[in-house]
């Protein structure tokens, strides 16, 4: 079957900002790949209404911030509007779903949530790419911009996995239970080791930030958490490096 999921080749430009209301506006009306828009909390206007509405429309999270934030990351006039181009296109979780079943593998899914450092998320990217996982998915808040560095970090695997964007981790836990795929948690204080999970059936797992871990509403929903067991006295490893104990247990699993 064709991949019909296709990745940006434009990362590598370092001019990723764009600034200003039209030439914001017309990157919308020209479906230039954006990762999120900052608009001053001050700005209002006819174009302004416009570029909410689109953003909207193309599920673009907008974040109102005070233009001192704004005035911080450019010295071009901004009028009150930045929006920064995607290092990555990001794909609709179902479309993906659908794919992954089409093409007769077990749906094996990252779900990010909170995890903010850009070479963290490139790190799992690779060890996701190289253990055989289809996609990851991550909130469109409170989640490390995929940026030219995050691409760079991940040796070019964000161009090789899926990455589905969600407007609620929420909905997109019911919506993987709607597909059979089941959700585990990663969590240090958990009963079950990560080798006691079935990775051999459809499955996603959950990591959080490092500070705060998943939160408890996402925990609750799941449908089990795992710890992975350690010797040491250190109370939690690097996301990044969990992530790539858990990928690589599932893939030895499958294997």
């Amino acid at each position: 079957m064709e991949n019909r999921f296709q990745k940006s080749k434009n990362y590598q430009s370092k001019k990723n900002i764009i600034a200003g209301r039209h030439p914001v506006e017309e990157a919308l009306e020209k479906d230039q790949k954006i990762d999120k828009i900052l608009l001053s909390r001050n700005a209002s206007g006819e174009t302004v209404a416009t570029i909410r509405q689109l953003a909207k429309a193309k599920n673009i999270p907008v974040q109102y911030v005070p233009v001192e934030k704004l005035n911080g990351l450019t010295n071009i006039n901004h009028q009150g509007i930045l929006a920064f181009k995607s290092a990555v296109i990001y794909q609709d979780l179902q479309e993906v779903i659908s794919w992954v079943n089409e093409k007769g593998e077990t749906p094996l899914f990252i779900i990010l949530d909170g995890v903010t450092d850009i070479r963290n998320i490139g790190a799992i990217a690779r060890t996701a790419v190289c253990c055989g996982a289809q996609a990851i998915i991550i909130p469109d808040k409170g989640v490390g911009a995929l940026n030219e560095e995050a691409v760079k970090t991940s040796a070019g695997a964000l161009e090789q996995i899926q990455i589905c964007r969600v407007n609620s981790l929420m909905k997109t836990v019911d919506d993987l239970h709607l597909n059979g795929i089941k959700v585990f948690a990663s969590e240090m204080t958990a009963k079950t080791a990560l080798f006691e999970i079935d990775w051999k059936e459809p499955a996603a797992f959950i990591m959080g930030s490092e500070d705060k871990g998943v939160v408890p509403a996402l925990m609750r929903i799941c449908d089990g958490q795992f710890k992975i067991p350690m010797t040491g006295q250190f109370e939690s490893l690097n996301v990044s490096v969990a992530s790539g104990m858990i990928l690589y247990e599932a893939m030895k699993q499958r294997m």
